[in-house]
C-alpha cells in the first residue's frame, strides 16, 4: 500500500474492517433474495459519505500521548501521531507518491509542501477540518 493510502487509511480507520492477521476465516456470506430496485429520484441519486472529523480524531489520538505532537502544521508529527515512520526516506517516497517537484534535499520546504498535500488529500476523501488548515 502507498503511504499516503496508510496515512488515509489510518486516519479513517480503513483497516477496521480487514481481519487481524492470524484471525480465523470470516464464514461467506449466505445468500439474501433479491429485491427488485427502488426508481425514484431519491433511490438514485448517490447519498454522500459522512463527513469524519479528522481535527477530533487527531486531537483525541494527541490527547492520549504523553509528548504532544504539533501534527497541523508539521507532516513529521502527522505521522508519528498515526503510527507511521517519519523518516525523511519515508517523506521522499511520499513526495515521489505525490508529484513534489521541488528540491528533495531541501527538507523544509518538502515537509511544508507534504503537509498541505495531505492535509489536502484528507479533505478530498471526506475529511472535515478547521478553514486555518485547509486555506
Amino acid at each position: 500500500m502507498s503511504i499516503l493510502g496508510n496515512i488515509l487509511g489510518r486516519i479513517f480507520n480503513r483497516d477496521k474492517d480487514k481481519p487481524a492477521p492470524g484471525a480465523p476465516p470470516q464464514p461467506a456470506p449466505t445468500a439474501t433474495p433479491v429485491q427488485p430496485p427502488i426508481t425514484t429520484a431519491a433511490a438514485v441519486a448517490p447519498q454522500p459519505a459522512q463527513p469524519v472529523d479528522v481535527a477530533g480524531i487527531l486531537d483525541f489520538m494527541n490527547d492520549q500521548r504523553d509528548q504532544k505532537l504539533n501534527w497541523r502544521t508539521s507532516i513529521v508529527d502527522l505521522m508519528k501521531l498515526i503510527g507511521l515512520e517519519s523518516s525523511l526516506a519515508e517523506r521522499k517516497e511520499l513526495a515521489d507518491e505525490l508529484g513534489y517537484t521541488g528540491d528533495p534535499s531541501d527538507s523544509a520546504s518538502m515537509n511544508i509542501w507534504l503537509h498541505k498535500q495531505v492535509i489536502q488529500k484528507i479533505v478530498d476523501n471526506g475529511g472535515q477540518l478547521p478553514r486555518d488548515l485547509t486555506d
